[in-house]
């Protein structure tokens, strides 16, 4: 699969608004939608699906900790039962809704705290990896390409799940292939230093870490956000650069 753009859309609630869906929508091709419990509802679920069909963008869950006060980023103990649980029944929101609207959903992404505890905690991971084989149909999971790629996948294999390695455009990475903390300087790149590790990654499938170490990763998509107009503006220039 060439390179693709994904983006977490869909994440207005009631007469909240978050993100330029409608700006962001013609520059990417999979879009990550929520399902309800870090953000979103089910009109702004039917209406981000609609504008994902009239652009012919792939449909992914994106599901989380129920946490709407804290936007899903705030870890929580959940056992492996809660998880698996959380799992499908965000999903199959989702898949329901994509269906109705004449879309097929093709994928997940976890969002935010369970994106991250996914990538650091093994038995969060087998948790959501159970859930995906367990669902009644499969689906591919999209989760951080690092450089425990090889684990990942054979992981993924052993319950026959496919997997999609993403990487960040505009995030630093730290010297063991995660991404820099927030909390530090240099987290978030500039749109020059973007960029360039875009471009880097097209051309050579690296990335340099805040370190100075190349890293190589194996990814399939590239995440991109399109919160406000610079954003937006960004994904236009990184649509632009690697092409389609």
């Amino acid at each position: 699969m060439a390179l693709r753009l994904n983006c977490d859309l869909g994440e207005s609630f009631g007469s909240w608004t978050m993100g330029m869906d409608a700006a962001v929508m013609p520059y990417i091709d999979q879009a990550n939608i929520a399902c309800g419990f870090h953000a979103s509802d089910p009109v702004v679920m039917r209406n981000t699906l609609q504008m994902a069909k009239q652009h012919n963008v792939t449909i992914g869950a994106h599901p989380a900790y129920q946490d709407l006060v804290g936007f899903g980023r705030r870890s929580m103990n959940c056992s492996f039962d809660e998880i698996v649980a959380l799992m499908h029944y965000q999903i199959a929101a989702m898949d329901g809704m994509a269906a109705t609207a004449g879309l097929k959903l093709e994928y997940v992404k976890p969002h935010g705290a369970l994106y991250n505890d996914m990538m650091a905690k093994p038995d969060v991971r087998n948790a959501i990896l159970v859930a995906m084989s367990e669902y009644h149909r499969p689906l591919t999971l999209m989760l951080q390409a690092t450089p425990d790629y090889n684990e990942h996948k054979a992981e993924a294999d052993r319950l026959g799940l496919s997997l999609w390695f993403e990487a960040f455009a505009d995030r630093c990475y730290d010297d063991d292939g995660k991404l820099l903390a927030r909390s530090k300087e240099g987290a978030v790149h500039n749109k020059e230093k973007m960029l360039a590790q875009v471009k880097q990654l097209c051309d050579e499938g690296t990335i340099t870490t805040v370190g100075g170490n190349t890293l190589s990763l194996q990814v399939d998509t590239l995440c991109v956000h399109g919160d406000n107009e610079a954003g937006v503006l960004a994904i236009q220039d990184i649509r632009e650069l690697i092409g389609g």
